[in-house]
């Protein structure tokens, strides 16, 4: 089994300083960041319970979901979270050559672009789905105008062997001020992500820190 830590070590980081991993100088402010949606009752649900808690947060859309959801992406653009590409079908950086890769970003963004709001937004996120994304790849999208966003704490909700508390304490344990952390509004983490983001939510609201969009 691939092991995954909840927290990025920090050598990784300065590994790949051209990445972003957390945003510096930061005082009590968390990113809070979602992988694989819009996807219906789960995305919405998220967006409820930021709006509980007067948060906003950046969602890393699969373009394909865009496609078939628009109203929920145009929603969460209208509550002004932050909308970022995550490929069209959500494929894999090290198994795709750089032209394929290229082209699904590209068809991504094109159905991201239908929407007004998301044009007005000033900068080019990507986050490569599973993480994994070659330095060729990462090179050519910085030339292109992309900032790529990565993380330093990881809920793991995706694994339904993993006890909700412990996807919790995932970000509980291992944020921090300027941390981006993931959850995914998706099906399969839906249970996990639910209980961990309200833990997160509660968790730091009541030591202050304010939630961000990227």
């Amino acid at each position: 089994m691939k092991f995954i830590p909840a927290k990025t070590p920090h050598w990784i980081q300065l590994l790949l300083p051209n990445y972003v991993w957390r945003i510096s100088g930061t005082d009590k402010t968390m990113y809070l960041t979602f992988d694989d949606g819009p996807i219906p009752g789960v995305t919405e649900w998220v967006l409820d319970i930021l709006h509980q808690y007067n948060a906003k947060a950046t969602f890393f859309c699969i373009g394909d979901n865009v496609r078939k959801h628009p109203d929920i992406f145009n929603r969460l653009l209208e509550e002004q979270h932050r909308a970022a590409n995550h490929t069209f079908h959500h494929i894999k950086g090290w198994k795709t050559n750089t032209k394929d890769y290229l082209e699904n970003i590209a068809l991504a963004e094109a159905e991201m672009a239908k929407h007004s709001l998301y044009l007005q937004q000033k900068k080019k996120l990507f986050r490569p789905p599973y993480g994994e994304i070659t330095i060729p790849k990462g090179k050519a999208l910085r030339k292109i105008g992309y900032d790529i966003i990565m993380w330093e704490a990881l809920a793991i909700d995706w694994k339904a062997e993993i006890p909700v508390e412990k996807s919790a304490s995932n970000i509980i344990n291992n944020a921090k001020p300027g941390s981006i952390v993931v959850f995914h509004d998706s099906v399969k983490a839906e249970r996990n992500m639910k209980y961990a983001l309200e833990k997160t939510l509660e968790h730091f609201s009541e030591k202050g820190f304010s939630f961000n969009a990227l």
